[in-house]
């Protein structure tokens, strides 16, 4: 029997990529790929890339040269560039690296294996357009292999807020939203193959307009599916945040009380020059509004330091904005250029300042998250359970507010949805029994 290819794919960045990575493999797969997790056993290596992070295209590329000697020892092996960085960088990428065969961008790897099929005779393959139709429908249906208990589901993809110092607009496009029927079909397709929770995913999701009332019109529905326990949603935009989203939260027992809210600053003069388009008492209001419909709410936010002309009381500003949210969870970073973005114009704040607000804001961020976590011991939490732990006979799941809790318990199963009373608080998870 003629032995299958094999596929290995690397991905970085959001969950959204992780998402686009599947559907590249089950892709690849129909024509006859299997996935592996080592580059060195693979036919194909695509890499599925991100443009948030620092020097994100520059990563892609010392990560291609690990594959020259790959190359050279078989010249039959194919690799690709998927994904935001090979959206931005397109031709570059193929000059800089002649190793690459295709470079994709994330609105076209619906095409990757005719793209493949092209570079059978040594030719390289190229596309980074905005095609018009919709790549979901075009991807082959997901095999019905078992899954695990959690799965993304990609709803909506693109931005139309062209924030200051992001490049999603031009990477990912304007923002789209997939027709309620055809993600709810996808969401009982994994449910039937052992998903209990459901995360819908979007660049700003709650602008998602495929459903008649909005993404809570959608989380309504996919609520009614048996066996879907759980829902959450992420990345949202304050702008988006409508009254009945912010009612679904208090109103729809299977949304999780977990929210991705970012707000990036707290000072009203460095939100106008990032774009937000919102104040920060706007959004602290926001905040009030979805508390008063979910006590319980625990919120997760991102927050960029060193953003251009920002000063020390604009800093200030940010960290007395998280002292009135107290967050859960939230991601920080230093502010750094992104070419084509108007920020990247615009006087920059030295890096030994970026440094020291970054360790600040991470340090009150830390306490938060921290005193939060505290709080859960002695409660009774529902836990899904995804994997075994490291301790013989431990399990390891996800809490309601998303937070890793461990168990030790005979009889637990992946996709088990059980009571949980917290024991212990550990640095970055719980412990629990059975309740």
């Amino acid at each position: 029997m003629t032995q299958p290819k094999k596929l290995f794919i690397k991905t970085y960045g959001c969950q959204m990529n992780v998402y686009d990575s599947e559907r590249m493999a089950e892709a690849m797969g129909g024509q006859g790929y299997v996935q592996t997790d080592r580059p060195e056993d693979a036919d194909m290596i695509l890499l599925n890339t991100c443009h948030i992070r620092e020097k994100a295209a520059e990563k892609v590329y010392s990560e291609l040269g690990r594959y020259k000697g790959l190359k050279s020892d078989r010249p039959d092996l194919k690799i690709g560039v998927a994904g935001c960085v090979a959206q931005a960088e397109g031709e570059e990428i193929m000059r800089r690296q002649p190793l690459v065969d295709l470079v994709v961008g994330p609105q076209s790897y619906h095409r990757l294996p005719d793209l493949m099929a092209r570079t059978s005779n040594g030719a390289k393959a190229l596309d980074t357009d905005f095609p018009e139709e919709d790549k979901f429908e075009h991807l082959k249906s997901r095999p019905k292999a078992k899954r695990g208990p959690t799965a993304f589901l990609t709803v909506q993809e693109g931005c139309d807020k062209f924030c200051a110092f992001c490049v999603v607009p031009y990477t990912r496009g304007a923002e789209v939203s997939r027709p309620a029927d055809r993600v709810l079909a996808e969401a009982r397709d994994l449910v039937e193959r052992g998903v209990r929770e459901i995360t819908l995913l979007g660049q700003n999701v709650n602008a998602y307009h495929g459903h008649e009332k909005g993404l809570a019109g959608l989380i309504r529905e996919l609520a009614r599916i048996d066996g879907l326990a759980r829902i959450r949603f992420t990345t949202s935009h304050p702008n988006d945040m409508d009254d009945d989203l912010i009612a679904a939260h208090g109103d729809c027992d299977k949304l999780m009380p977990y929210l991705h809210l970012p707000v990036q600053a707290g000072s009203d003069k460095i939100l106008k020059r990032m774009n937000r388009q919102h104040t920060a008492e706007q959004y602290l209001r926001l905040i009030e509004r979805l508390r008063a419909a979910r006590p319980d709410l625990h919120m997760s936010g991102d927050f960029i330091v060193g953003f251009p002309e920002e000063t020390e009381e604009d800093f200030q500003a940010t960290l007395d904005l998280i002292e009135a949210v107290e967050y859960g969870s939230a991601f920080s970073f230093k502010y750094s250029e992104r070419p084509g973005t108007p920020a990247a114009e615009r006087p920059q704040v030295p890096e030994a300042e970026k440094d020291d607000r970054l360790q600040r804001l991470q340090a009150l961020l830390t306490r938060q998250q921290r005193a939060l976590q505290d709080a859960m011991v002695g409660r009774e939490l529902g836990v899904l359970f995804e994997k075994p732990g490291r301790m013989p006979g431990q399990m390891v799941g996800k809490s309601d507010y998303l937070h890793a809790v461990h168990v030790a318990a005979d009889g637990l199963a992946p996709g088990d949805l059980r009571r949980v009373r917290i024991v212990e608080s550990g640095p970055n998870s719980l412990k629990g029994v059975l309740a």
